[in-house]
């Protein structure tokens, strides 16, 4: 019996937690924020010169 509780009450956590980020847009924001990182880095990066 407790391990049935402990079972439902980690689905239960984890539906919280997913609902959540969904209705704050966690995940977009936390990509904008790597996007940003990565556009800084790549920008510092000397490129070849074209034809």
């Amino acid at each position: 019996m407790n391990i049935i509780l402990i079972i439902l009450g980690v689905i239960l956590s984890l539906f919280i937690l997913t609902f959540i980020v969904y209705f704050f847009n966690l995940d977009m924001k936390l990509i904008r924020k790597v996007y940003d990182l990565l556009g800084k880095h790549y920008d510092k990066m000397k490129r070849d010169k074209k034809l």
